[in-house]
């Protein structure tokens, strides 16, 4: 990412986010499983996402919307928090998602991807 946005001005940059900050998620395609959704609201529940996250999960300051994400995106970005793989960003999360399953991961994933 840096390499892209290398020579962007900060007031560009500021211009980007905002344009992104106001665009809608994309409809999801893929179907529900009902078991895997319910399982995931629990644990989003359990593990308090709302609480950083806000409650309807759309993010805030630095802290990203996870409604609405790709699920395979969701998936990926939580396991390298949870592996200790994710570099330049803040620690919280891995500490959030240490000794969390690859299931529970993948039902974290398919409720939040499918949350709007």
């Amino acid at each position: 990412m840096a390499s892209l946005m290398r020579g962007v001005s900060d007031q560009e940059i500021v211009a980007i986010a905002a344009y992104f900050a106001r665009a809608k998620p994309a409809p999801v395609i893929a179907a529900t499983d009902a078991g895997q959704y319910r399982r995931g609201g629990d644990l989003a529940k359990r593990m308090q996402c709302g609480a950083c996250h806000l409650p309807d999960l759309r993010g805030r300051e630095q802290m990203p919307r996870l409604a609405g994400q790709r699920e395979e995106y969701l998936t990926a970005a939580m396991l390298a928090y949870r592996d200790n793989r994710r570099v330049g960003s803040d620690t919280m999360m891995s500490g959030v998602l240490y000794g969390v399953s690859d299931a529970d991961i993948r039902a974290l994933a398919h409720f939040l991807s499918r949350s709007r």
